[in-house]
C-alpha cells in the first residue's frame, strides 16, 4: 500500500522560490484605475500570463523537475494536462534536458496542445475524463519509468505554484485580501500555505465556475465532492479539486465564490480593454468573482492573480462562430 507523500508546508514553498528563481520570471503587478472604480475597491494583478510559458503553472513544474534527483531526472517525466501544465512541464524539462511525456484529453485547445509539441514534449492522446487520463498516465510511467507529476496534487508542484503570492505580496504589502481561480487547486492551496506562513492575515478567496464548483461543494460538506460533471466555458477548471489540496483548504478555511461564466465572459474583455492583456476565461474568473460581489469587497486592497494568456485566437468566446 502506497504511502501519501507529506503535505507541502511554507518552507518548500521558500525552498522552491529559490529553486525556480534561475528560471521562473518575476511577473509584474498591474493596477487599472478604471477597473478600481468598476469594482469600488483598489486592484493589484499579479501578470502570470506574462510567465514563461504564458501561465503560472511554470512555476509548479519547475520546482517539481529541478527537484527530481539526476537519476530519477534522467528517466524523464510524465504527466496529463488539458493544457497549460503540460506546457509548462514540457518546458522544464526541456531546460533540465529530460524527457518529457503529455497525455492529452480530447477537445483539450489546439492552441495549448501545439505549444506543448513544440516544447518537444511526446504527445499520448485519450478520452476526456479524468479516468482515461490517469490511466493512460500510469501506462506510459510504467513503459518508459518516468517520475509522474502530478497537474495539482504533486507537493512540489503545489509549493511551486505557491511561489506566485509570494512575490505579489512582496510587490503589494498591504493587500487585504487575494483571489486566485480553483480548479485542481495546487495554486489555491500553494497560495493558502504561502499566506499562512507569511503570517499576513491577508484573506484568501477562490473563483470557481458556477458550472463546475466542487470545491465549494467539497467545503461546505467537510468532505471531498467528486459528483460534480463540469459545464464551464474556463477549461483549465474543469477538474475536480485534489484529494490534498482540499485538505489544505480545508485546514486554512479557504473560502469559494461560484461564477457564471457569462460574467467571466465580461471579464475577460474588460482585463483586454484596460490592461491590454488578452487572458483565458480560467484566468478572467478571479476578477469576475470581485465584480460580481461588489459588497464582499467594496474599500478593500484586493490582489488578483491572473493565471494564464494561452487563448486560442480562432475561439474567443465573444465571436460568434
Amino acid at each position: 500500500m502506497s504511502v501519501a507523500p507529506p503535505l507541502p508546508q511554507f518552507d518548500d514553498v521558500l525552498d522552491a522560490a529559490a529553486r525556480i528563481a534561475p528560471h521562473a520570471r518575476v511577473t509584474p503587478v498591474l493596477r487599472a484605475t478604471a477597473l478600481d472604480t468598476l469594482a469600488g475597491c483598489r486592484l493589484a494583478f499579479k501578470a502570470e500570463c506574462l510567465q514563461r510559458g504564458h501561465a503560472f503553472k511554470f512555476r509548479g513544474a519547475c520546482n517539481a523537475v529541478f527537484s527530481l534527483p539526476d537519476g530519477d531526472a534522467a528517466r524523464g517525466v510524465v504527466t496529463h494536462s488539458s493544457g497549460n501544465h503540460g506546457g509548462a512541464l514540457a518546458l522544464s524539462a526541456r531546460l533540465r534536458g529530460i524527457p518529457c511525456h503529455v497525455v492529452v484529453p480530447e477537445g483539450a485547445v489546439g492552441a495549448k496542445l501545439g505549444r506543448i509539441a513544440a516544447q518537444g514534449a511526446v504527445l499520448h492522446r485519450c478520452a476526456a475524463t479524468i479516468e482515461a487520463r490517469e490511466a493512460m498516465c500510469a501506462r506510459v510511467q510504467a513503459a518508459t519509468d518516468a517520475s509522474l507529476v502530478h497537474p495539482y496534487a504533486d507537493p512540489q508542484v503545489i509549493a511551486g505554484q505557491g511561489t506566485a503570492v509570494l512575490e505579489l505580496l512582496h510587490a503589494a504589502p498591504d493587500l487585504d485580501v487575494v483571489v486566485v481561480p480553483v480548479g485542481g487547486g495546487g495554486l489555491a492551496s500553494g497560495s493558502a500555505i504561502a499566506l499562512a506562513g507569511l503570517s499576513s492575515g491577508v484573506e484568501l478567496v477562490l473563483a470557481e465556475p458556477a458550472g463546475a464548483a466542487d470545491t465549494l461543494a467539497s467545503l461546505q460538506r467537510g468532505e471531498r465532492c467528486t459528483s460534480v460533471t463540469p459545464d464551464t466555458l474556463c477549461d483549465g477548471l474543469r477538474t475536480l479539486v485534489g484529494e490534498p489540496n482540499f485538505r489544505i483548504l480545508q485546514a486554512h478555511r479557504a473560502q469559494v465564490l461560484a461564477v457564471e461564466d457569462a460574467d467571466t465572459i465580461a471579464a475577460m474583455r474588460r482585463l483586454l480593454v484596460e490592461l491590454k492583456l488578452l487572458v483565458e476565461p480560467s484566468s478572467a474568473i478571479a476578477l469576475a468573482a470581485v465584480l460580481a460581489n461588489p459588497a464582499r469587497f467594496a474599500g478593500r486592497r484586493v490582489g488578483i492573480v491572473l493565471t494564464g494568456g494561452n487563448v486560442d485566437p480562432d475561439r474567443l468566446p465573444w465571436v460568434s462562430a
